[in-house]
């Protein structure tokens, strides 16, 4: 079960969310040097405060000025977010362009995304499409994560990877198609060293190869044996 407050607009004050999103800024960008640099130079937090008008307007069923505000968004930030997708609280967009979320995705507290990713569907169904992605998620450059799927809580997606399939919670994603490996303790926190994956069917080969060496090793004795 996925806990999260999602659109932390909702339980917060809408100026004391856009400093908790600044406060997140600080947390996961070592880059960020002051308060006025990162209000200006951030396309990442200028995409959540301008999602969070723009879902409330939706909210609203002002769909017509919610989709505007949506593609101005796109224009200044790179970042496509249909105002209709629900985003929790402390959500870091890193650099971001070409990231696109789609309209009834979901996603939990305390998530990191980098540039490139698509939280898409895969049809023209209407109703639930896109993904569902937990708390303390943390989504790598490029991945593409597709369809009606929840994605647990503190999982990580490597760069590239393409999920099609649930996602367990503590769990590590390589791939196309992604391949799922449990990962970690998640009392550990956010982990942002999304260059750290292990590869689950590298794992597998390196595994396949030891037991063929050592039933080589095998064979090779019992051929000395036979002599």
């Amino acid at each position: 079960m996925i806990k999260r407050s999602l659109n932390g607009d909702k339980t917060m004050g809408f100026f004391k969310t856009i400093k908790e999103d600044i406060r997140t800024v600080f947390e996961r960008d070592p880059a960020a040097k002051s308060t006025l640099e990162v209000l200006l130079c951030y396309p990442g937090l200028h995409c959540i405060i301008m999602h969070r008008v723009a879902h409330f307007l939706y909210r609203k069923k002002r769909y017509v000025l919610a989709r505007f505000i949506s593609h101005i968004n796109r224009f200044l930030t790179g970042i496509e977010i249909h105002p209709g997708a629900v985003i929790g609280r402390r959500v870091f967009i890193d650099h971001g362009h070409g990231t696109v979320i789609g309209e009834t995705a979901e996603i939990g507290d305390d998530v990191t995304i980098y540039q490139g990713v698509t939280l898409g569907g895969t049809g023209k169904e209407k109703g639930k499409r896109h993904p569902t992605i937990g708390n303390n998620v943390v989504i790598s450059t490029d991945a593409q994560v597709l369809g009606a799927i929840v994605i647990g809580d503190n999982s990580k997606i490597g760069a590239g990877s393409v999920v099609l399939q649930d996602v367990p919670p503590n769990c590590t994603v390589v791939g196309i198609p992604g391949r799922v490996k449990v990962r970690r303790d998640p009392t550990t926190g956010i982990d942002l060293e999304h260059n750290k994956l292990s590869d689950p069917m590298a794992d597998i080969i390196n595994d396949l190869n030891a037991r063929i060496s050592k039933l080589e090793e095998e064979i090779e004795k019992l051929k000395g044996n036979n002599k």
